[in-house]
């Protein structure tokens, strides 16, 4: 290699370096940015409404057995402000370079297009393309929960303004993607043959649980579980009058919120320490902060 080349690479590294934190800059008030949209446009979707229907009037006209009662979705709320808490952590210029944090930025913004996305394609009723954007959603929050859960264990600001958060949203849009499968395919025309509303009901409040247990024994996660066990309490009392249904979702929260139980209970004995770094092989002292 000659010293000219030599030189040239490394003045285009140093260019590269240099336009890193510019990057990491737009990148966190882009994450800003998306969440403020988002929310804006989920106000206005209800306050307008778009095509002249609220989200939830959509949803009640469907007589599906997934839909909890309308109370739970106030669950949002916590849901955004959790987020605006990560917005506001993720955007200090202390935690511009985060290892973490770069991992997580576009990932969430990718997630607020999709959720945005979704408030048109649900208000004008194109229901496929509703899931497919729920789909979306749900991926960049598992890749974001999968980030976290390698990373050194965090502290309580951390903790509570970015895992938390994320888990209570995961476990949100995990039943939110089971009740957008619901509605497609009862707008598509497929009413369960050869069971009825209420055993498919009781079959997905099953494996949505197991997903539930799996969160709470295996991960130790007892935000996300709570969030399933929220929305099954609000099922059984859309849907106490029908027995199958409202059992089976009284019966799916009580497992979960005894398996919160268990799990915060583990996190106290024994808390779990992470030490892997996304990008690189690990070394003894390298971890993702």
């Amino acid at each position: 290699m000659s010293l000219h080349s030599t030189s040239t690479t490394r003045s285009s590294i140093a260019a590269a370096n240099s336009l890193t934190p510019k990057r990491d800059m737009w990148a966190q008030i882009l994450v800003v940015f998306s969440l403020i949209s988002t929310v804006v446009i989920n106000a206005l979707a209800n306050i307008v409404p778009f095509n002249g229907q609220t989200t939830g009037a959509i949803s009640d006209g469907f007589p599906v057995y997934f839909v909890p009662a309308g109370y739970v979705f106030s669950i949002w709320s916590v849901i955004y402000l959790g987020l605006l808490a990560y917005a506001i952590y993720q955007a200090r210029p202390s935690q511009r370079t985060n290892s973490l944090l770069r991992t997580l930025r576009w990932p969430f913004i990718l997630g607020c297009i999709a959720n945005s996305a979704w408030i048109f394609a649900w208000h004008y009723e194109i229901f496929p393309l509703t899931l497919i954007l729920m789909l979306i959603l749900l991926g960049t929050l598992i890749i974001q929960y999968t980030r976290l859960q390698i990373a050194d264990r965090p502290d309580a600001v951390r903790l509570w303004s970015v895992h938390i958060p994320l888990r209570i949203y995961l476990g949100w849009i995990t039943v939110a993607t089971i009740a957008n499968i619901t509605i497609l395919l009862y707008d598509l025309g497929w009413r369960g043959a050869p069971l009825n509303g209420p055993t498919w009901s009781a079959i997905l409040l099953v494996i949505a649980t197991f997903i539930g247990l799996f969160f709470a024994l295996r991960l130790h996660d007892a935000a996300y579980t709570l969030v399933l066990a929220w929305a099954f309490v609000g099922i059984y009392i859309k849907f106490s009058n029908e027995p199958l249904v409202g059992y089976s979702a009284l019966a799916a929260a009580i497992t979960l919120a005894l398996a919160a139980i268990v799990a915060l209970r583990t996190n106290m004995v024994s808390p779990r320490h992470h030490s892997t770094d996304l990008h690189h092989p690990l070394t003894p002292n390298q971890k993702i902060q």
